[in-house]
């Protein structure tokens, strides 16, 4: 689909656009939203299983029902969970070991421990993998905005600048199989260098599906990579890897809470507890969020309520969506009263990194707003990021990057329900440098009212309306 201008199709819902100067409830601040994110920071690294996600589970059970929501529950949900220790790895020229270099890395999520695994090092190429310690370097991907301009249904660009912004993601181009090939090639060993990361960073938390890999790896940063490298370029080089990391299934939660509105059906908004480290924008930021909206919804009488409202905050997304997936299979009931399924994650602000360092830009990442490709829908978000200036803004089809968005929340969009799913991908998103500067604060305010006014435009709609008219 090429770029189409939302307006010069629909006309906004009646009153959208006065829906800002209507607002019914407390607004909860910037301020109040930064000291949730603040507290949830002191739990430390959030990981599947750690006990830094129970205890945000715990806070959060509690501030759901401070709020006044309704059975307030903790489901349980069963996930892999992977816990490393210390990963190094040592390099010497064959046969000359007193010229041996030590690297100290971060361990390549869900891969296997080892110690003392001795094997040539080489560079990665399939047909000379196997059994040998593997070195390939990773660069994060840049996407070009004029591209996902194209793919939009409506872009908010006040101030004129996706024509030419690139933004840089998180991601290499393997994404989360940074490491598959290695292992269909029968590798030992791996070793990934993030020689095209544009900060010194050896703690990049991927992959994150939660699928155990056979073979033991570490992450190196950009300049020991380049050392490494040197190294290679020499010639042949033997190499011993040392990895501590323990895989094994757990229990995390999923925290429910509700509050009563008009009619049977049902809004549901949501994001997840966990993060890969002690996360600000993945996903402190989200759950910030999510509970300004159960704030802003449980200071509205009930009768004045659109829908009813589920409000979800899941376990282990950096453990493959297990969370989200496993609230889709138990609710299945639930879903079919599902008006509309609000996802909101990474409140993000821009950086630029000079190959050290990261700094901020003072502009917010690019945001992407997945929205089920229904014109009323469609138009109502559209018109609440005019309403909000919510600049450097995108609605998106749901399946611009693939089957489903790229959010904790893709399971409901599968399962059919309309959605409305908000996502920025800053490059340091799951980097130990994910810190509280990095929530881009401006916008928290903006975002909350937006969503209210995204969730207002459904007020008198049905589940079955939504899905049809997005099905047509």
């Amino acid at each position: 689909m090429g770029f189409i201008h939302i307006e010069d199709l629909f006309c906004w819902p009646p009153g959208l656009e006065d829906i800002g100067m209507k607002l019914g409830g407390h607004v909860p601040s910037a301020s109040q939203m930064l000291a949730d994110i603040e507290v949830i920071l002191r739990f430390g690294i959030r990981r599947p299983g750690y006990q830094a996600d129970c205890q945000a589970e715990a806070w959060a059970a509690e501030r759901f029902a401070e709020l006044g929501l309704r059975d307030v529950a903790a489901e349980p949900v069963q996930l892999q969970m992977w816990r490393p220790g210390q990963a190094s790895l040592d390099v010497w020229p064959l046969g000359d070991s007193a010229r041996t270099q030590h690297f100290d890395g971060f361990a390549l999520p869900y891969t296997q421990a080892c110690t003392d695994l001795e094997r040539d090092l080489v560079t990665f190429d399939a047909a000379a993998a196997r059994d040998q310690i593997v070195v390939e370097p990773l660069s994060l991907l840049e996407l070009p905005q004029s591209a996902l301009r194209e793919a939009a249904a409506f872009a908010y660009d006040p101030d004129g600048e996706l024509g030419t912004l690139v933004q840089t993601l998180p991601f290499g181009q393997h994404f989360n199989t940074v490491a598959d090939a290695a292992v269909a090639a029968g590798a030992a060993g791996y070793v990934g260098l993030l020689t095209g990361v544009p900060w010194r960073t050896c703690h990049y938390y991927v992959p994150y599906d939660a699928k155990p890999r056979p073979l033991s790896g570490l992450w190196l940063s950009g300049p020991d990579g380049h050392r490494l490298q040197v190294l290679l370029d020499s010639g042949q080089c033997r190499a011993r890897l040392n990895v501590d990391a323990r895989q094994d299934t757990g229990t995390s939660h999923n925290i429910v809470g509700g509050l009563p509105g008009a009619g049977d059906e049902t809004v549901l908004i949501g994001s997840h507890h966990d993060a890969p480290w002690a996360s600000a924008v993945e996903d402190a930021s989200g759950m910030a969020l999510v509970l300004a909206q159960a704030a802003y919804w449980a200071s509205v009488p009930a009768a004045e309520r659109p829908h009813n409202f589920t409000f979800l905050l899941t376990a282990g997304h950096m453990a493959g969506g297990a969370g989200t997936r496993s609230f889709v299979a138990r609710h299945a009931s639930l879903l079919e009263q599902v008006v509309l399924a609000v996802h909101l994650e990474h409140a993000a602000a821009e950086v630029r990194g000079d190959g050290e360092r990261l700094e901020l830009t003072g502009q917010p990442e690019p945001r992407w707003w997945f929205t089920s490709p229904e014109p009323e829908l469609q138009a109502a978000v559209a018109g609440a990021l005019r309403s909000e200036q919510l600049s450097r803004s995108f609605v998106l089809p749901p399946t611009v990057f693939g089957d489903a968005p790229t959010t904790d929340g893709s399971a409901f969009y599968l399962a059919g329900v309309p959605i409305v799913q908000f996502l920025t991908a800053p490059m340091y998103l799951f980097d130990a440098e994910d810190t509280i500067d990095k929530i881009h604060v401006p916008s928290l305010e903006p975002l909350t009212r937006a969503v209210i006014q995204i969730i207002e435009s459904v007020r008198g709609r049905s589940a079955a309306q939504l899905r049809a008219a997005a099905r047509d």
